[in-house]
């Protein structure tokens, strides 16, 4: 027998960890090679891991609800000698980590290492709730640096939920002069406000527990919010040249390039263009630092079958012409709907649309997908009376209007940038060629 150590895949590039949900295998038992061994999660979407070879396991080294960063020995199994390519395979891919004597240890060992004096001051949970959640990296670095509990809870997170990375902390440590000094802090004044009681009448009403997902949509919300002073602007634009074109090609453009033409990839098309002229707007902010995206990655936020909402990603989508937009949209918008969403087609978004007029909206005030500055929800068109300037003068015409507003972070975005960009979208759909060749 061989010694394969199965190890945390990545899957995807903007991933650096994900949880462990299920194991489906214990120490002892038998597996095949590509047989599941456990199910993970990264962001919103669930992932299964295979095993790389035929064999035994003999050590599970993380629990349920562990978050483990990509590469970490997750697993031992004991492979069969026959197993061949796969076991050569997995070797290789951990010989990095093995030469650098790396000793990973089951979370419960982590927690015996916490310092007595502050032991009880750092919160591990086994929950999905990322509230205060500090991973036995975090505090394994803070233990080492010295950092009282006070200066990592001072330290603002970067990752799901608010949740404190190895990079905050690093970064934390790079500007730190000196290390606070390790005395009693007082303690935090209780809030006067109560929140007030649920009533329910038991028997009638119907309690549901949120799912996972639903878990970290709110809780991502609440600290896009409580992150970012969100301001929204308006305006209204006439699209009625963009929707008689569209009307007209569709069933061509469907029988010329097997794709259904949308909306969608012309309002992608319209934000890329606006971006190209305000890179300002494709932004993160970091700190007192403000990160300007070179690729313009824009998500569409897509409602799942659950009813819980996602936000897949279009990436570079100004280096793509209508068809390539409309193809990928399509693409990403049938996964969704079948809950086949890969890891990497929902990661490293920089600007979000949200198309509330799917739903009959007439506008909406979107709250901003972190760790983006902007969002633009896209209101429903109707058809209604509008007065127009022609050559012979104004008069009344029956046109297909859209509100278009647009919720920005106002630590980086003002009302002249944001405003300027929101009518660089609304110019390129009212511009939009009612010749246009397919």
């Amino acid at each position: 027998m061989s010694r394969v150590e199965l190890k945390m895949p990545k899957m995807g590039e903007s991933i650096s960890e994900a949880t462990i949900l299920n194991w489906l295998k214990n120490v002892g038992d038998t597996v095949e090679e590509d047989e599941t061994i456990l199910e993970v999660a990264t962001d919103k979407v669930d992932s299964e891991v295979p095993s790389p070879c035929d064999g035994i396991i003999t050590e599970l080294l993380f629990q349920s609800n562990d978050v483990v960063e990509v590469g970490k020995v997750i697993a031992v199994i004991d492979a069969d000698d026959d197993s061949g390519s796969s076991e050569k395979k997995s070797q290789s891919e951990g010989k990095e980590l093995s030469n650098n004597n790396v000793n990973v240890k089951p979370q419960s060992s982590i927690k015996s290492k916490v310092k007595p004096d502050i032991k009880s001051d750092f919160k591990i949970q086994n929950t999905g709730d990322n509230d205060g959640f500090l991973s036995p990296l975090v505090i394994s670095i803070a233990q080492k640096e010295n950092l009282t509990i006070e200066e990592v809870q001072s330290i603002s997170g970067t990752g799901d939920g608010g949740r404190i990375r190895k990079s905050d902390v690093m970064l934390y440590l790079k500007h730190r002069k000196y290390p606070l000094p390790s005395r009693p802090q007082p303690t935090a004044p209780k809030p006067s406000y109560n929140a007030p009681p649920i009533s329910y009448i038991e028997g009638k009403d119907r309690i549901v527990e949120m799912d996972r997902m639903r878990t970290m949509i709110a809780d991502h919300m609440v600290y896009s919010k409580h992150t970012s002073p969100h301001v929204t602007s308006y305006i209204e634009v006439d699209v009625t040249n963009m929707v008689n074109w569209r009307n007209k090609m569709k069933l061509e453009f469907l029988e010329k390039h097997g794709e259904k033409l949308t909306f969608t990839p012309i309002f992608i098309e319209a934000v890329s263009k606006a971006i190209q002229e305000y890179p300002m707007i494709n932004v993160s902010v970091d700190g007192k630092k403000i990160v300007v995206h070179k690729d313009i990655n824009v998500g569409m936020a897509t409602a799942l079958p659950s009813g819980n909402l996602i936000v897949p990603v279009v990436r570079n989508a100004d280096e793509k012409d209508l068809l390539g937009l409309a193809q990928r949209v399509n693409h990403l918008a049938n996964n969704a709907r079948n809950n086949a969403l890969k890891p990497d087609e929902i990661g490293g978004s920089t600007f979000t649309i949200s198309n509330v007029g799917t739903f009959g909206s007439l506008m909406g005030t979107p709250i901003i997908n972190q760790p983006e500055v902007a969002i633009l929800a896209l209101g429903i068109i109707k058809k209604r009376p509008e007065v127009i300037t022609t050559d012979s003068g104004d008069e009344i015409a029956i046109r297909s209007m859209m509100y278009l507003s647009l919720s920005f972070d106002h630590r980086v975005v003002d009302g002249f940038l944001g405003g300027s960009f929101l009518r660089k979208v609304g110019d390129e759909l009212e511009a939009f060629d009612s010749n246009r060749e397919i």
